[in-house]
């Protein structure tokens, strides 16, 4: 895929770097599979372009090391919600 003279995991890579977005994230701004920018992300551009590949893998190693601290944060937000949509008994 060429997105402008440009492979896609090129454009994936410069959104990450751009953006500090996740691959999910990423996934949902391309509307592509997070399998898809994975692959492309982890694989595909380190043969197309290294020092992009290097900028990526920093990020995406961060966003690794956070993502117990997003996923408690959801959960943390699912229940107060919840919560709050509560409708106490008279």
């Amino acid at each position: 895929m060429d997105f402008f003279g440009k492979e896609r995991s090129e454009v994936l890579a410069e959104y990450v770097i751009e953006t500090g977005a996740t691959v999910r994230a990423a996934a949902a701004h391309f509307g592509i599979s997070k399998s898809t920018v994975h692959k492309d992300l982890t694989h595909k551009l380190y043969y197309v372009n290294k020092t992009l590949y290097r900028n990526v893998k920093q990020i995406l190693d961060i966003n690794k090391s956070q993502r117990h601290l997003r996923g408690g944060e959801a959960t943390r937000r699912k229940y107060k919600e919840a919560k709050a949509k509560k409708v106490p008994k008279n």
